[in-house]
């Protein structure tokens, strides 16, 4: 009797697996992409509640000088009307008893003539910094508008493309139970290796930075700019605690983490202060390429969209997207570059 034929059902069944597989992937990167630019939007309005805040203490500051310097001129132009021996220059000099009286009356009234032009000019400058304050809190407020319609933008994408994701899922349910097992145990397995090689390149980033305490890029022959020794690759060890931990949307906690949110979190427990956005997180540190990588570096995907820790080896740790943890995975399609955290 020959081999038994393969059931044609669960070929086909795992031929349908790996084609939703396929398209929850390229849902995956566009969902974090659009999770990514909900976290810019609250960068930058965290930014301008900022600005708002400064501009309004600073037009109150402008709208009390201005009462003042205002209040000083009404008070001067009082006394000018209601003096009876200062209506005019010319009675005051004429006024003169001598020459020394004369010369000192010259002085005086050029002396009230400078003090009213310098009251004249703190009011002119103080209407220009009201004016000035308030034309600086409409602009932040209209900024504050656009990027909350650009975060409600970003959110409604998020929840859509969660939905679909949902609704993929649910297709390959019992399929989706292997894969999970098996990454795993893939998980594991590369975890271990990673960490027997911590020790190794924390004491080699530890040379390198005593060879350059100061930080200072080398140059090359050619004279080509190279990033200082990475400092921080002792956040490798950090980051690896949280293996396992689920990604959450706009996490930034051990209890779930967004892909930025978990770099920005093993980055606080060394004392440095990243944005929550893969983004605006690539413009931090310097520029370093993908040969010159070293444990520490934070490595860029798809267009900004996805953040991560070099863990070397060719290997980096993240939080890939919804439904998965903090995982190892190797350096491969979708990298745009690399920033190194001085």
């Amino acid at each position: 009797m020959g081999p038994a034929a393969a059931d044609p059902s669960i070929s086909s069944k795992q031929a349908q697996a790996r084609q939703v597989l396929s398209e929850i992937n390229r849902l995956d990167i566009s969902l974090e992409q659009a999770i990514q630019a909900y976290d810019t939007a609250n960068v930058k309005l965290g930014g301008i509640e900022r600005d708002q805040k400064r501009a309004r203490f600073e037009l109150h500051v402008a709208k009390g000088n201005l009462s003042r310097a205002q209040a000083a001129l009404s008070a001067r132009l009082v006394a000018i009307y209601t003096s009876e021996t200062q209506n005019s220059a010319l009675e005051v000099l004429l006024g003169a008893k001598s020459l020394d009286d004369l010369l000192n009356r010259i002085e005086a009234v050029n002396r009230v003539s400078s003090q009213d032009a310098e009251t004249m000019r703190e009011v002119e400058t103080f209407k220009h910094d009201v004016v000035q304050r308030q034309a600086d809190l409409r602009r932040a407020h209209a900024a504050q508008a656009k990027v909350v319609a650009q975060r409600a933008a970003a959110k409604a994408s998020v929840q859509g493309q969660l939905a679909r994701r949902h609704t993929l899922l649910s297709s390959i349910r019992s399929e989706i139970v292997t894969l999970q097992a098996q990454e795993r145990a893939r998980q594991a397995q590369l975890a271990a290796e990673a960490r027997a090689r911590v020790p190794a390149q924390t004491t080699a980033a530890a040379a390198a930075a005593a060879q350059n305490p100061l930080g200072v890029g080398a140059s090359t022959p050619e004279g080509a700019s190279v990033a200082p020794p990475s400092r921080y690759g002792g956040v490798v060890g950090i980051a690896m605690r949280y293996l396992g931990t689920p990604y959450v949307w706009g996490g930034a906690s051990p209890s779930g983490f967004d892909c930025s949110g978990f770099t920005m979190y093993v980055y606080a427990q060394v004392g440095v202060s990243l944005p929550h956005s893969s983004y605006a997180q690539y413009g931090m540190g310097v520029a370093v390429s993908q040969s010159q990588l070293q444990p520490g570096d934070l490595v860029f995907f798809y267009g900004l969209g996805h953040v991560g820790i070099y863990i070397g080896g060719g290997q980096y740790i993240h939080a890939p997207h919804t439904g998965d943890v903090v995982k190892i995975s190797s350096l491969g399609a979708g990298y745009v570059g690399a920033r190194r955290i001085l």
